[in-house]
């Protein structure tokens, strides 16, 4: 059995904007809480390979891992996978953008397996990454519409 999640929200601001904030790798630990660290490994053409570094578990554990990401502007997608699989079998990312009336609308999928040896199992990692997902699209979103603010023109003032 394979693990699969999906979790979107929407973000009221312009897809440019929720774009470029998300596809900005380099400044993911600005916009993600989990990340401590997002180094940049290497660009060919569209694709970016980055190591993702996390702060420290509850057992004081810090996990890292290599990735990579290729965002497709003309059909808001991107498509991830990790290179460096940890206790993944394989993990394949895609996001997907559409614009919608209240703004942005931001839809994450992952597929994966465990490997047999790994410390939990599919099921355990589907709610993992179902809960974790819900909290950074939130912050995300927080932070995109925070910053879309500064980008709404000013109301025309009254004579």
């Amino acid at each position: 059995m394979a693990g699969h999640t999906e979790n979107e929200i929407t973000i009221a601001a312009p897809v440019d904007l929720v774009w470029d904030m998300t596809n900005d790798v380099a400044n993911w630990p600005q916009l993600f809480t989990e990340y401590a660290s997002a180094e940049i490994l290497s660009k060919e053409g569209n694709k970016t390979t980055f190591r993702l570094t996390m702060h420290p578990d509850e057992n004081g554990k810090v996990w890292s891992w290599v990735s990579e990401r290729e965002p497709d502007r003309a059909h808001l997608t991107v498509g991830a996978r990790r290179v460096e699989t940890g206790p993944f079998a394989y993990m394949n990312i895609h996001w997907r953008y559409e614009e919608v009336p209240a703004g942005t609308r931001m839809v994450w999928t992952q597929d994966f397996e465990m490997k047999p040896d790994a410390p939990v199992d599919d099921a355990w990692m589907t709610d993992n990454i179902n809960k974790n997902s819900r909290i950074q699209m939130a912050l995300i979103r927080d932070k995109i519409e925070k910053a879309a603010t500064g980008h709404r023109p000013a109301p025309a003032l009254a004579d």
